[in-house]
């Protein structure tokens, strides 16, 4: 297995990441303008969706949950038999000189793992080598003012995938399952959607898993009903809600339990936490943001701006 450094040189001590060329891409080794960041048009990345990735977030420069998002993204390669030819340190190298280029202190990473170039054909074991590609930048999954009134979301009529066709855990860049119910979603005036598996239980939304309060407990689906084993769905069982006293229990639930919860949120890396307060025309609870999500939102913000764990 081939390595090689964070990049080809070292522009940071060179001075050349200037401010106008921002935001600065790394592909394969070079740090590159966003002008300049190409991908080849044959690259199975592009021509089959075939490889995978992981959203990061970063406060005051840290890595949030880094070691989780590494372990995840190297498990996908392997399930996926492409050969990371990078060490986890190499790629935490590499994130924080990306972080560096981009000025960035709250930031979004973007890291993606590609199949790399082949043929046009289906064969993946014509790409010679995989391509690590790391975007830094921000992003506002959803406006402001959603945080402090809630949002309305939908029940997508589009089914999950069945997990034995595509494992909704493998953060494949084969996301048209999710993107064909975005756009229900946002046909029906609202900017996400529950998807439902086959038998009817509520997994995830398009984008970010899903959580209910019901009597002062917060329930989830456990990961087995087909959804991707979010990081900040992990910060919220293991963490934030025990630091917070507040009981947490993983149920399998259908629409009518969501319907029926005095408060509905959603969490994911970029949208972090946010209230639900319609599903459809059904008003949760009070139709405002809950004292609960309340809690948990400002509760999140207190452990990421003070000292953002890593691991």
């Amino acid at each position: 297995m081939t390595t090689m450094p964070a990049s080809k040189t070292s522009p940071l001590s060179a001075g050349r990441y200037s401010s106008e060329n921002r935001p600065y891409v790394w592909i394969d080794g070079e740090m590159l303008p966003k002008s300049q960041a190409k991908v080849s048009v044959w690259d199975h990345g592009l021509l089959y969706g075939d490889g995978c990735f992981e959203g990061i977030r970063v406060y005051g420069k840290r890595i949030f949950k880094n070691r989780q998002h590494l372990d995840r993204i190297y498990r996908n390669c392997e399930r996926l038999r492409i050969e990371m030819w990078m060490s986890r340190d190499e790629m935490t190298a590499m994130m924080r000189e990306c972080i560096e280029a981009n000025g960035l202190s709250d930031g979004y990473i973007r890291l993606l793992v590609t199949r790399g170039v082949g043929s046009l054909g289906l064969n993946p074991f014509k790409c010679p080598k995989a391509s690590v590609i790391c975007i830094a930048d921000q992003i506002a999954l959803y406006p402001p003012e959603m945080y402090s009134d809630g949002m309305r979301i939908i029940v997508a009529k589009r089914p999950r995938t069945p997990t034995a066709c595509l494992d909704p855990s493998l953060k494949s860049l084969n996301y048209l399952n999710n993107i064909l119910a975005k756009m229900e979603a946002i046909d029906a005036g609202c900017l996400e959607c529950i998807m439902l598996s086959v038998d009817g239980y509520v997994g995830e939304c398009t984008g970010d898993n899903l959580f209910i309060v019901k009597g002062g407990k917060v329930l989830t689906s456990p990961l087995d009903v087909g959804m991707l084993d979010g990081v900040t769905r992990a910060f919220v069982i293991g963490t934030l809600c025990p630091r917070l006293g507040i009981a947490i229990e993983e149920r399998r639930l259908r629409v009518e339990d969501v319907t029926a919860a005095d408060e509905v949120f959603l969490t994911g890396t970029a949208a972090e936490i946010i209230a639900v307060t319609q599903v459809g025309d059904v008003r949760i609870g009070t139709g405002k943001e809950g004292a609960l999500v309340k809690r948990l939102r400002a509760g999140f913000k207190d452990i990421v701006g003070q000292n953002a764990p890593e691991e």
